[in-house]
């Protein structure tokens, strides 16, 4: 037995490191401020100078060293994602995959960066289809925010187990912050950047460029707001300079709607395009609530109509309604109007700081971004080109001392020998004899030999020219100036978002629109649209015209008047209400054009119908409007009862059943006023026969009508003109006309009458309208328009000064037979 051992084990001693006692709220203070730092910097807020995430770049540089470009085949979406887990991004792969599917969404990116092919999802909150399913590849314009990055362009940092390098940023020609924006939520702060249009940033980089001076004023007049995706319309440009200039703001976005008519006479609203981000879906269900609990009124059916062409919803509604005030309901009930909140937060100085940057700022920081990435990319090509010249000088003193390299690699015992006699005896480095002993033996032919020396003559120039960007900064600003041209020059577009100059309800733009007279048109079913004052060039009397605008079926033209742009115009209902639009608010549109439906901009009932307008302009000594009924009916009431109305209108005179209000015309109160029916008759009086009433009266008789008989017009002849330079211009509805002195008819008292202006006959047919016009006619046209849109211009002198019981001339021939006067004004 072996014998026990005497010798005793000694206890193992084991260090421990000092423990430091720490107050855990020290403890908690440094760890969470860790953490948040680390989400701050790593995860949710991009970099100026690239304006992405970690994420988004790790996404497009794996995409980038697969070989995804804009060219390549698409590949399953689970490669990129399994490339980015596996090499960049240490999170779940749901966090990729929903990151990358953003990147190829068209309502969320103003500018892709990622094609995709599959199912990515849809403005209704439809998710994407798995990675599985999906195939994706880079858009052509990502390309941009990557050349040049194997040109020491950026630092690369190890990966998080240092088995590969990504880079810290990208070189990014595109100004990528602002060009598609960003959303994200770090702790303690967020960050939200509203896309722009890429045309637009350009030209502010490039005139920051050349003007470094210059302010957020200077530049708000190249980007001149966001530009959202899904385009939209927003408000307030002082909100959005407002914006710029501090880096936090708001604007309110609105969707694109317009109110349309169909042949029944009932109106729908069509949605064209939403604010950005809202789900489509879900505003068409809360649009559903708000009809089902009885929040909105006038709504008969809402229908999704949208398609691969574009977004369609179609709201109908009932025929009781008031279209106008229904879409300003839906604008303050629903997201159909939104605000966007911005508030600009970037990391800057190298993605270490999160600061809060003005629009001056940010582009500030991608021209420096620039500036080093074309310094670093010329360095790189100059160390290149330098390198290779060097070289091709070796090549070239071997080639001009030919046969001695050839006698001394040949008495050289191995290649370490020829190497070292090679560069003692022609004074080479050791680079220059390497590539010597390495040169081919076809290098020695005449031609080859010429192509070294061009090769090195070309370098050498290169080098000189290398040198030449580094030493001046002009040039290096030169170069970004130009690359940015040439990124709007192929990839530029135009603005998809509306920018309405003032906030939410105004719609003044004096200070946009310029001041120039114009011709408003509106038809009998209520169609309006503006012209410049010379679409219709004069023509002689008798003429055939051209037509005026493409009506609706059985539509025709009712009013028609001159006016300035900047004119408020008040509308008068055949209900007797009035309301005031700015004349630049009418839409401008072509001559053959139907032009927009009132109901886009009035408040109108059912089976109410514009029936009298008016231009505000010029109304110096004017103290009244005179109203007349087709009934008869007149009244007076201040002007000033007129003004400042509001957008759903004011009552402008009670009427009587089966009467509508036609005139409405201002006074001095002491003018004349001069009535016409259709049968013939006229009546003249004085306007102090009718006392001045208010708003709400019902009026009184102006003048006798015999049956079936009603007014066609009714003007006024003011005071201090004599008689006998006035007169009263007729037009009957089968094209004839004629001019009579006002000293043929005598003043009467209001409620008779009248006498006979006209001789009304089947052949005349009964009289359309009637005027007071000057006996001055120098410079004042005629327009005469059909009922089927035909329209004539002619000198108002053409047509023939004749008696008061004369049938007058012929001033118009119709193309139809069936065809009739509709409207007539003159210039």
């Amino acid at each position: 037995m072996p014998k026990k051992s005497t010798k005793t084990t000694e206890p193992e001693i084991i260090e421990h490191k000092a423990l430091i006692p720490q107050p855990i709220i020290e403890e908690m203070q440094e760890s969470y401020l860790d953490y948040a730092m680390s989400v701050i910097i790593s995860r949710a807020l991009p970099d100026v100078r690239d304006g992405l995430k970690p994420v988004h770049r790790r996404i497009l540089y794996a995409m980038w060293t697969i070989g995804l470009k804009s060219t390549a085949k698409f590949r399953k979406s689970a490669t990129v994602v399994g490339e980015v887990l596996g090499k960049y991004h240490p999170h779940g792969d749901t966090a990729v995959y929903d990151s990358m599917v953003r990147l190829a969404q068209d309502f969320n990116m103003r500018y892709l960066l990622v094609n995709g092919q599959g199912n990515f999802g849809s403005v209704d909150g439809d998710p994407a289809a798995a990675m599985r399913y999906t195939e994706a590849k880079m858009q052509k314009i990502a390309e941009e925010m990557l050349f040049d990055i194997e040109k020491n362009t950026v630092d690369f940092i190890p990966n998080y187990d240092g088995s590969h390098k990504e880079p810290t940023v990208m070189p990014a020609r595109l100004p990528n912050l602002l060009l598609n924006g960003t959303v994200g939520i770090a702790v303690g702060m967020a960050t939200t950047i509203a896309p722009h249009n890429l045309t637009e940033l350009c030209d502010g980089i490039i005139h920051l460029a050349d003007n470094p001076k210059a302010e957020v004023e200077d530049l708000i007049k190249f980007v001149k707001g966001p530009d959202f995706p899904t385009g939209g319309e927003i408000f307030d440009v002082k909100e959005i300079a407002r914006t710029y200039a501090t880096g936090k703001g708001s604007v309110v976005i609105r969707g694109i709607c317009e109110i349309q008519e169909d042949k029944g006479g009932k109106f729908r609203i069509i949605v064209s395009e939403l604010p950005y981000q809202v789900n489509k879906a879900t505003l068409i269900e809360k649009m559903a609530d708000l009809v089902k609990d009885k929040k909105l009124d006038g709504i008969k059916d809402i229908r999704d109509e949208s398609n691969r062409e574009g977004m369609r919803i179609v709201i109908e509604l009932k025929k009781d309604t008031y279209p106008k005030k229904i879409l300003n309901k839906l604008y303050k009930m629903t997201q159909l109007q939104t605000t966007f909140h911005s508030n600009m937060l970037a990391l800057v100085e190298g993605g270490l700081q999160p600061r809060v940057l003005t629009l001056k700022m940010i582009l500030e920081e991608f021209i420096a971004h620039r500036k080093e990435v074309v310094k670093r990319r010329t360095e790189f090509e100059l160390k290149e080109a330098e390198e290779r010249a060097h070289i091709l000088a070796g090549l070239k003193i071997a080639l001009d001392n030919i046969d001695a390299v050839i006698k001394l690699i040949k008495k050289s015992k191995d290649k370490e020998i020829a190497r070292l006699g090679l560069m003692k005896k022609f004074k080479l480095t050791e680079r220059q004899a390497i590539a010597i002993l390495e040169m081919k033996l076809q290098q020695l032919a005449n031609l080859e030999a010429q192509k070294i020396t061009d090769e090195l003559k070309e370098k050498k120039e290169l080098i000189k020219n290398l040198k030449a960007i580094l030493a001046s900064p002009a040039k290096m600003l030169t170069i970004i100036k130009n690359e940015l041209k040439e990124i709007k020059e192929k990839f530029g577009d135009e603005r998809r978002t509306k920018i309405n100059a003032h906030a939410v309800g105004e719609f003044t733009q004096e200070d946009l629109v310029p001041k120039e007279t114009v011709m408003v048109m509106v038809t009998k079913d209520g169609y309006i649209k503006r012209l410049p004052a010379d679409t219709f060039k004069t023509q002689s009397r008798g003429g055939k015209g051209v037509i005026g605008l493409a009506t609706k079926e059985e539509d025709i033209v009712e009013h028609f008047f001159t006016t300035n742009t900047h004119a408020d115009v008040l509308f008068f209902t055949s209900k007797g209400r009035v309301f005031e639009i700015k004349a630049y608010e009418i839409p401008a549109s072509s001559r053959t054009a139907k032009g927009q439906s009132l109901a886009n901009f009035l408040q109108l009932g059912p089976e109410e119908q514009v029936k009298g307008m008016l231009p505000m302009e010029d109304l110096g000594d004017f103290k009244h409007l005179f109203f007349a009924t087709r009934n008869g009916i007149v009244k007076r009431v201040d002007i000033e009862k007129f003004q400042k109305i509001r957008k759903s209108g004011l009552i402008a005179i009670k009427l009587k059943e089966n009467d509508s209000l036609r005139w409405v015309k201002p006074t001095t109160g002491k003018d004349h006023i001069m009535m016409v029916t259709s049968d013939g008759q006229a009546i003249r009086f004085k306007e102090e026969n009718i006392r001045v009433m208010g708003r709400g009266a019902s009026g009184v008789r102006g003048i006798r009508l015999k049956k079936n008989d009603r007014i066609i017009g009714m003007d006024v002849i003011e005071q201090g003109r004599a008689t006998t330079n006035e007169q009263l211009l007729v037009v009957m509805k089968n094209g004839f006309g004629k001019r009579t002195g006002l000293s043929a008819y005598k003043v009467q008292g209001r409620g008779g009458s009248g006498i006979k202006t006209a001789k009304v006959t089947d052949k005349t047919g009964g009289i359309d309208s009637a005027f007071i016009v000057s006996a001055k006619l120098e410079q004042e046209d005629l327009i005469i328009i059909s009922e089927k849109g035909q329209v004539i211009r002619l000198p108002l002198k053409s047509v023939n000064t004749l008696g008061r019981a004369t049938q007058g001339v012929r001033l118009m021939r119709f193309k139809e037979k069936s065809d009739q006067v509709a409207s007539v004004t003159f210039i």
